[in-house]
């Protein structure tokens, strides 16, 4: 065939410039099209140490890597020939209806990742339609949230404190608040090894050493933010200049028992949902003892190093106590994929904690949106795909576990 130099009148036609985005939050935002982008972008974005505090986890991160590690080694089972023009991505948490099979797990010091904080989370929360759990250790008041978002699923993440009447007083005030269900979380008895943040020097909030200082010439927005807007304070106790390990152990219990369960029942009489669950034995004591729904979860690998892999707990948990309380799962969960392997493994729900602190740190408020655009376009896909229509027809035949 003859070869011949095309004319501007045919190259024209397939030149698609792509019009100038002026705002760089919106460039940096359509250019993340996995969780794994956002993570990126927030890293680019975020000064080092608290990048590290979301990214990290315990020692040498083995249970966070293992969990990862799993997930990305499930294989799916799909079947073909199968009308999936339309899927129902919906299901029901603690009888009510949830636009997405995932809960926003508590986290945090959130402010402190990124200036819009708490509120901007549930936000995007409400309008995906999915559970937030505000966290103890948030940096928005529990009435604050409640009165920015208040037609939204708010839960409150709950420690058991050593002043067990602030603890009573937490509990008071967030049923006053219109909270529907308190998420007890039983895995932080002390606090974890959290090297990455020894290393760096962090502390709670940040101080202004000369290492911050360098490290805020190469973050000024997120410095100029801090230093522009409302001080970090901590909505549920007072302010603390210490590592998270040592705050760990001046606030926390670690002599509460499972009679606790109890105590917690006398201030809080609406769904109860334990976190931290590692083994099918306490899953049964646990709901034994009254709680609503258990979370299989090792912290996101930030407490015990070589935990159990929740996900692997799943099958045995479900059989055990499955009847009598919904299980839900967390720890490593980093796509919509993820997700769906969760839910066909019996968990009712999927917590996820860093896959919205990623978007956070990468875009405030609309880079949490772009993290539930990213799941949403995952999960539904992936169902797709199986050839599944919703989420109630996934079954344990649709994955094997490695």
């Amino acid at each position: 065939m003859a070869r011949q130099l095309q004319t501007w009148h045919q190259l024209k036609p397939l030149l698609k410039l792509k019009p100038f985005e002026p705002d760089p939050t919106t460039r940096r935002l359509a250019n993340a099209h996995t969780i794994g982008d956002l993570r990126t972008a927030a890293r680019r974005r975020t000064p080092r140490s608290i990048f590290d505090y979301v990214d990290g986890a315990a020692e040498a991160e083995v249970s966070i890597k293992r969990a990862r590690r799993v997930l990305r080694d499930v294989e799916f089972q799909p079947s073909v020939l199968r009308d999936v023009g339309t899927v129902d991505l919906s299901t029901q948490i603690l009888g009510r209806r949830s636009e997405l099979p995932y809960v926003f797990a508590p986290t945090g010091f959130t402010r402190m990742m990124q200036h819009e904080g708490e509120i901007a989370v549930a936000r995007s929360a409400r309008r995906f339609g999915v559970p937030y759990t505000l966290s103890t250790m948030g940096t928005t008041s529990i009435e604050d949230l409640a009165v920015a978002v208040p037609d939204a699923r708010n839960w409150f993440g709950f420690y058991v404190w050593k002043d067990r009447a602030a603890g009573e007083d937490l509990m008071t005030r967030a049923r006053e608040a219109g909270y529907e269900t308190l998420v007890l979380t039983v895995d932080v008895p002390v606090g974890g090894a959290r090297l990455r943040d020894n290393r760096n020097g962090f502390t709670i909030p940040p101080a202004l050493t000369a290492k911050t200082v360098l490290d805020g010439a190469l973050h000024p927005s997120w410095w100029l933010n801090f230093l522009t807007t409302d001080p970090i304070r901590f909505a549920t106790f007072d302010s603390w200049g210490g590592t998270i390990e040592e705050l760990a152990a001046h606030l926390f219990d670690p002599t509460v028992e499972l009679s606790d369960l109890e105590w917690v029942r006398e201030f809080w009489d609406g769904p109860l949902v334990v976190k931290g669950i590692q083994t099918v034995a306490d899953a049964e004591r646990v709901v034994g003892a009254g709680a609503d729904a258990v979370v299989l979860s090792n912290h996101g690998g930030r407490q015990l190093d070589r935990a159990p892999v929740p996900v692997r707990l799943l099958p045995d948990v479900v059989q055990a106590v499955g009847d009598r309380a919904e299980v839900y799962v967390d720890s490593g969960f980093m796509s919509g994929a993820d997700v769906v392997a969760g839910i066909a493994l019996g968990a009712r729900a999927v917590l996820l904690g860093r896959a919205y602190l990623y978007g956070l740190m990468a875009g405030g408020e609309r880079g949490v949106d772009r993290a539930n655009e990213i799941l949403t376009a995952e999960i539904r896909r992936t169902l797709q795909l199986l050839g599944v229509r919703s989420i109630a027809e996934l079954t344990p035949a649709h994955v094997t576990l490695p």
